[in-house]
């Protein structure tokens, strides 16, 4: 960055020098942040779209709050880059999601002025409604709790519930809603289409006229604003009246909403709510991707675009097209549309994440048959639950990491009701820069604990589609999970005729005399390479791909126990509970006394980095498999990669 571009932003290392500059200088600061952001996100990718679209606001939230002291949270994490920039992280901000770097959320760990670790959405205002109250409870009446909640995470009941809840706690909390129409998807349902109507209202547009700006004026709410609200009671009650705004009903104090991109006003807006005690919200219009066209005009595309050109917006990232390298998700997406043609019954659900998931191709061709419900994981589960009660067949497909949010309505409202949902779980597995709110580690230890629960894992593509076939048909009658990885697989000819697998049915890749390989999912991509590696070692490796994980495939397993000394399971979740614990309970439970060693997820939460360094870090790439082996028959270990 050149000495002009940057004449203000390389003086701030913290929000105490900002506070130096004028209200004047404001523009210009975000300019140079906003540069700052495009130059280094071209280069490291990460979340784009989101934290241009508040630069704006994040710059007049450090200039107006006295933070850290004032705790700021951020809702969803990724809006939050620009906060990291001002608060001593501008320096270092090129490791951003690296291995080893800062991390691409806010993390309490990683910054003072992180106020709460934020990955999945919809959860400020509650943490918000935790500090303020626990603000209150120590006297400390002049700190400032305030939560940024915007990109769809007002979608998500948890919000709402916070809403509900903070109304009548009588906490001192500015809430403020970033308004951008979008999640990584454009936002949908009833609470998108309410904001579309506040900020078009006629009725606001003459309240604002008649007192918001004469209330902007003002340098803080005191005597003079009472004044003015009591001489416009019959306006507010109008508006309250005629538009029934929601979160008036809440009890807390509506404002806006106003223009999110002028910074001196956003200043003056802040500077004056802060002497408002009480719960309020300040509604915000932002534009995601603000100051770069490309995407300002795609908005989707450019959530987190990889690394692109800066100056034309190409983005050179691999797209992985379906001919070559396919990605999992658009095997999914793909084959889903291939048995929605076949079976009529079948409909795809999804909590705002159609591109994401490549449900996308579902709704482009049978819109009627897909359904974004929106951030809302809960509901999505039950919906579904409900569609699945009437003969539909749902394909319920939520990322590993966030079915962990519903875990209770897949016990109750599905399972306990043997209902045939099936789930279809993206991003299985460590995921890479996104770090531990976003690996998909838990599912298959959290899944196979509940009853009437089919859960299975393919190693490739084509085992993908054989599993979704094989979960649509008529004669199962039970919740299905299948699970799968984030990124590219190996099969680039995967299109193949549908075969039916039978449910709880294992197979053997190699046959071998020394040591059993027993994967599940994507780890047997490891295992069917660690078995050359240990071939090179003279080492015979069979290796036995399960598919599921409930039920076994008890019929292999004895083969194997009875064959075997030396027996390794290979996963890419956590071991405490998971497919090597479903292994040896079968052990224990036929009094088998086979030396068994697992390898998976240790009982620890896995930071970011590419998916090969953290797999490494778990021992459970080639390397990691084969030196297991040879540790445990005593011979020396390999430097030997595949």
């Amino acid at each position: 960055m050149d000495e002009v571009k940057g004449r203000l932003l390389e003086k701030i290392d913290s929000p105490a020098d900002l506070k130096r500059l004028s209200m004047e200088e404001l523009p210009e600061v975000c300019t140079e942040l906003r540069d700052f952001i495009i130059d280094e996100l071209s280069v490291n990718p990460g979340h784009f779209g989101a934290s241009l679209g508040v630069v704006e606001l994040t710059v007049a939230l450090h200039y107006v709050y006295n933070t850290p002291y004032d705790q700021l949270i951020w809702d969803v994490g990724h809006q939050a880059y620009g906060h990291k920039i001002l608060t001593g992280r501008k320096k270092n901000f090129n490791t951003n999601r690296k291995y080893k770097g800062i991390s691409g959320f806010p993390k309490i760990s990683e910054s003072e002025y992180d106020a709460f670790g934020v990955g999945h959405a919809s959860t400020s205002i509650s943490a918000a409604l935790g500090m303020a109250v626990a603000s209150r409870l120590k006297n400390e009446p002049d700190r400032k709790v305030i939560a940024v909640i915007g990109d769809g995470a007002m979608t998500g009941g948890m919000a709402f519930e916070a809403l509900n809840n903070a109304g009548v706690n009588n906490a001192d909390v500015l809430v403020i809603l970033n308004d951008n129409n979008m999640a990584i998807d454009p936002n949908v349902g009833g609470i998108n289409k309410y904001l579309l109507n506040i900020s078009k209202s006629q009725t606001y547009n003459r309240f604002k006229k008649d007192v918001w700006e004469k209330l902007g004026k003002l340098d803080s709410f005191g005597r003079k604003t009472r004044s003015i609200l009591q001489k416009n009671q019959h306006a507010l009650k109008n508006m309250l009246l005629k538009e029934n705004n929601l979160f008036e009903a809440f009890q807390f104090r509506y404002f806006g909403p106003i223009d999110g991109h002028d910074v001196v006003y956003l200043a003056k807006v802040l500077k004056d709510l802060k002497n408002i005690p009480g719960t309020k919200l300040l509604h915000v219009i932002t534009q995601k991707g603000k100051g770069f066209v490309h995407a300002e005009n795609n908005q989707t595309k450019y959530h987190a675009p990889g690394v692109f050109d800066k100056d034309t917006g190409e983005i050179y990232s691999c797209d992985c097209p379906l001919e070559k390298a396919p990605k999992f998700q658009n095997v999914f997406g793909e084959t889903l549309v291939e048995l929605a043609e076949l079976n009529p019954k079948i409909v795809g659900i999804t909590p705002a994440m159609p591109t994401g998931c490549s449900m996308n191709m579902l709704f482009n061709k049978m819109p009627d048959r897909a359904f974004d419900v929106g951030i809302a994981e809960q509901h999505a589960v039950t919906f579904s639950a409900g569609l699945a009660t009437q003969g539909m067949v749902p394909f319920c497909n939520i990322y590993s990491t966030f079915m962990q949010r519903a875990y209770d309505q897949i016990i109750h409202d599905v399972a306990l009701q043997k209902l045939p949902v099936i789930f279809c779980l993206d991003r299985g597995g460590l995921v890479g820069e996104d770090g531990p709110t976003h690996h998909g580690v838990f599912d298959i230890a959290y899944m196979r604990s509940v009853p009437n629960m089919i859960v299975s894992a393919p190693m490739d593509e084509i085992e993908l589609r054989n599993l979704m076939y094989t979960a649509q048909l008529s004669d199962n009658k039970m919740p299905f999970s299948i699970r799968y990885p984030r990124g590219c697989g190996i099969k680039p000819n995967w299109r193949k005729p549908f075969e039916k697998i039978e449910i709880g049915k294992g197979r053997k890749l190699a046959d071998g005399n020394d040591v059993a390989l027993l994967s599940i999912g994507k780890a047997g991509m490891f295992a069917k390479r660690a078995v050359k590696s240990l071939e090179n070692k003279n080492i015979s490796a069979a290796h036995y791909d399960l598919r599921f994980v409930k039920p076994l495939d008890e019929n292999l397993l004895d083969e194997v126990f009875q064959k075997f000394s030396l027996v390794v399971t290979i996963e890419d979740g956590v071991i405490s509970g998971g497919f090597g614990s479903a292994v040896l309970e079968f052990m224990a439970g036929r009094n088998y006394h086979t030396k068994v060693k697992m390898l998976g997820i240790p009982d620890r939460f896995i930071e970011h980095g590419t998916t090969d360094e953290l797999y490494r870090d778990c021992g459970i790439d080639v390397k990691g498999i084969t030196n297991t082996v040879l540790g445990t028959l005593g011979k020396p270990e390999s430097d030997e990669v595949l």
